[in-house]
């Protein structure tokens, strides 16, 4: 069965709830709408109970069935980005400069698409809990709902996880044991030299020179110092100094990010970060001040755990829709957290757009409405699994 015959019967409202909350997006942390809008929505389905409060703004459905002691979590995430919006869309965002451009909205429609199912159908024995996490992209909302006790409040056996991955084919699920995403962290530089008169170098010491030499040389963190088989990444993406072409600045703000999959590999690339940093500063005679943030471990999936999944989903879209994934990829996702607390997976969803399309984090990116059914079904189809009754 491609997907689930109800979930497919409720398709438009789902495109109609993930156009609203693409209308709305809301950055980590300020997810204020979407999570009543969540909670409205699973009261309206008629789940058990609903929390809230975890990491501020997170949302708990809790759906009950039978005598079972078995429990399983399906997560989605909520938050936007960043991201002043250009697709011209109907739906596209009221809100300057923030944007869906990861799909968390498309995210948060399939699981209440499954959380609408499950509450209506009860084809389970044991307790599903429908979480929705806020600040999955720059505040580590994963971390702290486990740490306000998610898992202590919703004890669960294992919690599952699924990404929108546009540009694999439209409806494939993509899975692999053990690593899927790197650790993340975020790198902020401020060099700090001696303004001058840009006729008059020499009067100074240049924190645009410097910050140049840095940022060359950074790129040496894993091609000469981490062992060529192992995965690896420094890349700054914002510098920031001067307010005029004549004027030789005092200082120079710069931000990146790191990203890894071995615990070894990420200490060797904060230190030598911080090395290369001060390191050239100093021999310019300027100095340079280096924060090295740790935002989520490497994203590892259980053997077992994967299993379930990849079987959910060759329920749902059959052999030919399910594939490995041969290798990790250099993105993060701070569902790590969870998955460092708990037995469970997490999956790739394809949308169906070519390389050549505005894929995640572009400000041309859509998600792609006609997976929903798709994602929901999965979900279902694994509390389904997981938690069968009797008989």
């Amino acid at each position: 069965m491609p997907i689930i015959n109800r979930i497919a019967d409720f398709h438009a409202d789902m495109t109609a709830w993930r156009r609203d909350l693409h209308a709305h997006p809301e950055l980590s942390m300020h997810e204020t709408r979407t999570a009543a809008v969540v909670r409205e929505r699973l009261l309206a389905f008629g789940v058990d109970e609903v929390l809230t409060g975890m990491a501020e703004h997170g949302v708990v459905g809790v759906i009950r069935n039978g005598t079972s002691s078995r429990a399983i979590g399906l997560r989605a995430d909520m938050d936007a980005l960043a991201i002043q919006e250009e697709t011209g869309l109907p739906h596209a965002s009221v809100s300057p400069g923030v944007m869906h451009a990861c799909g968390h909205d498309g995210h948060t429609a399939m699981l209440l698409g499954a959380a609408k199912y499950l509450a209506e159908t009860r084809n389970f024995d044991g307790t599903v809990y429908v979480v929705f996490q806020p600040a999955e992209e720059f505040e580590a909302g994963a971390d702290k709902m486990v740490k306000d006790g998610l898992f202590e409040r919703c004890p669960m056996d294992q919690v599952f996880g699924l990404h929108n991955w546009p540009q694999a084919p439209a409806g494939t699920f993509l899975w692999r044991a053990g690593p899927v995403m790197a650790a993340v962290a975020w790198i902020d530089i401020t060099v700090t030299g001696k303004g001058s008169h840009g006729a008059f170098p020499h009067q100074g010491v240049d924190p645009i020179v410097v910050s140049a030499q840095i940022v060359n040389a950074l790129q040496t963190v894993v091609s000469r110092t981490i062992e060529p088989i192992e995965g690896g990444v420094v890349s700054i993406g914002y510098i920031n100094g001067g307010d005029a072409p004549n004027i030789i600045p005092e200082r120079v703000t710069m931000k990146g990010t790191a990203r890894w999959f071995k615990p070894h590999v990420g200490d060797a690339i904060e230190a030598g970060v911080h090395r290369i940093a001060t390191g050239i500063a100093a021999s310019f005679g300027a100095t340079a001040e280096v924060t090295f943030t740790r935002h989520a471990p490497a994203t590892v999936n259980d053997a077992d755990a994967t299993a379930m999944a990849m079987q959910a989903a060759l329920s749902t879209a059959g052999d030919a829709m399910v594939r490995h994934m041969d290798v990790p990829t250099m993105g993060g996702e701070d569902f790590a957290f969870m998955l460092n607390a708990k037995q469970g997976a997490y999956l790739m969803l394809g949308g169906g757009k070519s390389n050549d399309d505005p894929l995640l984090h572009n400000s041309r990116y859509d998600f792609n409405d006609d997976i929903l059914p798709v994602g929901a079904s999965w979900w279902a189809t694994l509390a389904e699994q997981l938690l069968p009754r009797a008989g």
